[in-house]
């Protein structure tokens, strides 16, 4: 079985940067206060690499990839 990851954000780090949704618009789109909200679906794998520099760019280190198992 392929391993899955997904996207979490811990809000209570987070301070709406945004950088995480210019990176990846395609699993983060900003709510009308600029704090990201996550597709519930699993990261591509085209989207992987993407979703890594995200959580590495992160400013307060909120945004992390979990393995679905």
């Amino acid at each position: 079985m392929a391993m899955t990851e997904r996207l979490k954000v811990n809000m209570i780090e987070c301070d709406g940067h945004g950088v995480c949704a210019e990176l990846v618009p395609e699993l983060i789109r900003l709510d009308e206060w600029g704090y990201p909200v996550l597709a519930a679906a699993p990261v591509p794998p085209d989207l992987r690499k993407h979703a890594r520099k995200a959580v590495t760019l992160c400013p307060r280190l909120a945004l992390r990839l979990t393995e679905d198992r």
